[in-house]
């Protein structure tokens, strides 16, 4: 048994002191009130931030999409330089980049990663090579993982594979759950787990799709998707089947709380409150969707509806959980021309926004994480408090000063089921 004696420790939406935190292994054995001195003076105990969404390959993009030789550039002519980076990447690269990123989002508090993983092959013998690369970067970086399966088989809604993404060729759907047998066998007990993906409904058709979220039912797993990302995308599926994708989703994959939908930038609010009845998750990437030009989603609608919503990274153009929240309210703010969008029944931001960064993205990949309470993993991060433009930061407001005001360099280690980042890498502290 180890415990935990820090300044503050973040429990029920606020900072408290005179907490100790006891480990079991793995696990928070009791968190209980001490006059103790702190084990860890002049610091913050949160829970580790959980990355809900994240594609560890197109780290390497860093820069590419970058050049705008017109003044069409968009998602659609970025994804043609994700398409080219794909076609010259092998396993050893990916297993390189993949473990660059991991270890990268350790250095900002990330100790959970829900890898969507759809770039599986190296060659054109449709190996899944890469699958195995992926969670062995994971665990040399000492990240837990919940490794989610993709599945991908058409180039758009009707039409065949073109280019690089016969790299993602997931080929039938007997053939994915092969992929999905191989890497659950595969991963490591404790700290990797496995979920299921729908990559889109452009890219696995209708049938298919159903068939996946059977299957990810009967085993009790997570199901993820990318979900009306952009306007051509529901054209095309309109076009298609007569609806918007996200009437597929309600109509079809019975969503519920096991299922996350990553983007819903443009859902109709009709769409979104169906889907939100029914328990379903949304995860929203707002730097990545910045980047992309794609638009900002009805976070106030999908909140008032009841959407519990995570965040990620995805293309980890760049990697930071606070950024990630302080992009998701001020996005807001700019949208809507007003203040205060994620908060809480009392009107602060922090809560809503760490919720967001941290147990609502647990929940999504079906993870005992993202709070600091008995029997969770011992997932954490530590904030540094003795920093000089803390020092005239009350207690009550230093959540939404971390949010909002709040760098990366506050982190000082993160904690993976008990293990700091300064125990598995002495040579780099």
């Amino acid at each position: 048994m180890s415990i935990i004696r820090p300044e503050l420790a973040w429990l029920g939406g606020a900072f408290r002191d005179g907490v100790e935190v006891q480990l079991d292994g793995d696990r928070i054995a009791a968190v209980v009130p001490t006059a103790d001195e702190p084990t860890h003076p002049g610091m913050a105990l949160l829970p580790g931030f959980v990355n809900a969404h994240s594609h560890a390959f197109q780290l390497s993009l860093r820069g590419r999409g970058e050049v705008f030789p017109t003044d069409q550039e968009s998602f659609w002519t970025w994804r043609e330089a994700m398409y080219d980076l794909v076609e010259s990447l092998d396993a050893d690269d990916v297993a390189e980049t993949a473990w660059r990123c991991f270890m990268e989002m350790r250095g900002v508090g990330i100790t959970s990663v829900g890898e969507f993983h759809y770039f599986h092959h190296d060659d054109a013998q449709r190996n899944f090579a890469m699958d195995v690369a992926v969670l062995e970067a994971a665990r040399m970086a000492g990240m837990r993982i919940a490794l989610l399966q993709g599945a991908y088989t058409a180039g758009g809604f009707g039409e065949p594979l073109a280019g690089g993404q016969y790299r993602f060729d997931t080929v039938d759907h007997d053939t994915w759950l092969r992929s999905l047998d191989a890497v659950s066998a595969q991963c490591e007990a404790g700290t990797q787990t496995t979920g299921a993906v729908i990559h889109s409904l452009r890219a696995v058709p209708l049938e298919q799709a159903i068939a996946i979220r059977a299957e990810a039912k009967r085993r009790d797993i997570v199901v993820h998707a990318h979900l009306e990302e952009q306007p051509a995308e529901i054209e095309a599926c309109i076009a298609a089947h007569g609806c918007t994708p996200m009437q597929l989703v309600n109509a079809d994959l019975s969503p519920g709380p096991d299922m996350t939908l990553v983007h819903c930038t443009h859902t109709r609010p009709q769409d979104m409150a169906v889907y939100a009845n029914a328990g379903g998750r949304v995860c929203l990437c707002p730097m990545t969707e910045a980047n992309l030009g794609d638009g900002i989603s009805d976070l106030p609608g999908m909140l008032s509806s009841g959407v519990e919503v995570s965040l990620g990274t995805d293309s980890n153009a760049r990697i930071s959980m606070i950024e990630e929240m302080r992009m998701a309210e001020l996005g807001q703010r700019l949208s809507l021309q007003r203040r205060g969008v994620c908060v809480d029944d009392e009107g602060r931001v922090g809560s809503t926004l760490f919720d967001m960064a941290t147990v609502n993205g647990a929940r999504g990949l079906g993870l005992d994480a993202g709070v600091i309470a008995p029997g969770m993993l011992a997932d954490f991060l530590l904030v540094d408090l003795d920093c000089a433009w803390l020092s005239s930061v009350d207690q009550d407001d230093l959540a939404g000063a971390l949010v909002l005001s709040g760098s990366d360099d506050l982190i000082v280690d993160a904690c993976v089921g008990g293990v700091w980042g300064d125990e598995l890498f002495p040579m780099m502290e």
